[in-house]
């Protein structure tokens, strides 16, 4: 072989590793951020045309420097501690509540009769209709606001674990008591594990419904909030504002569900999953 092909071979040898190397960026993830994109930006073609007024619904440009704004005073941070407390409260009392009340009903039939048909009688009862009540029991301080929370929370909780429980598996009840388990046994290693799945499933609707909740407590005469916040800006016309708090209410839930799915893919670890890559 000549040198000149030889030389011609050593001049293109480096160019393929590296093509190898060069990294490829698979745009099919952010697919679904293209829709949310284009919906943003004909809101903020169609503000700055003229098309939606101010009062009706703030630019998305509008809202930005708004957000900034009440981060920068330190508004914003202030609001959202109070409302996060709050939460964190009602869902301390709620989730506590209804885990018990769904063990209480689910491993006992006296217990299914004594605590399911009040539960089921409260959960179809509208939240607006039991603020006046909340209001004459609790007074307008803090108390009512976090028992709607707590109120809102305990059901999912106590709906699915309840039927986790009651979905076990007989099979393996039976292999529990051929493992020689007696009753405490069977709940702690046997019932516990197998309805967990089901408890962490309310947990994430017990979120959502806390935000819920907080949405309609924060209306009872609130001086702090993001609640408050939203009320506030509602009376001077502030739609930007506005859309700012319904925002954080949304990143909040957003967060709160996400941590619980970190939590459930830790704890339920030895779940085969049937969904790959």
């Amino acid at each position: 072989m000549s040198e000149h092909a030889l030389g011609a071979r050593g001049a293109l040898a480096p160019s393929e590793p590296l093509q190898a190397r060069l990294p490829r960026i698979d745009l099919s993830r952010y697919r679904r951020f293209v829709s949310p994109l284009v919906l943003v930006l004909l809101w903020q073609a169609a503000s700055m045309a003229g098309l939606i007024a101010p009062r009706t619904l703030a630019a998305p440009s509008t809202i930005l420097a708004s957000a900034w704004e009440l981060v920068v005073s330190g508004e914003l941070p202030r609001h959202l501690l109070v409302s996060l407390g709050r939460v964190a409260s009602g869902l301390v009392v709620g989730v506590t509540t209804g885990a018990a009340l769904a063990l209480v009903a689910g491993l006992s039939r006296l217990g299914e009769e004594v605590v399911d048909a009040p539960m089921q009688m409260l959960r179809t009862l509208p939240f607006l209709a039991l603020v006046p009540l909340f209001i004459l029991w609790f007074g307008i301080g803090e108390t009512p606001k976090i028992a709607l929370v707590a109120l809102g929370s305990a059901f999912p909780v106590y709906l699915t674990l309840f039927a986790g429980i009651r979905g076990v598996d007989p099979k393996l009840m039976e292999a529990g008591k051929v493992f020689g388990l007696d009753r405490r046994g069977l709940v702690r290693h046997v019932v516990l594990p197998a309805a967990l799945p089901s408890g962490l499933v309310g947990l994430r609707y017990a979120l959502g419904s806390a935000w819920l909740s907080l949405v309609i407590a924060e209306q009872i005469n609130a001086t702090s909030g993001i609640g408050f916040l939203i009320n506030d800006a509602r009376d001077f016309l502030r739609t930007d504002v506005i859309v700012v708090g319904l925002l954080v209410y949304a990143l909040l839930g957003l967060s709160a569900d996400a941590l619980v799915r970190a939590f459930e893919r830790r704890a339920l670890a030895w779940r085969p999953s049937l969904v790959k890559g």
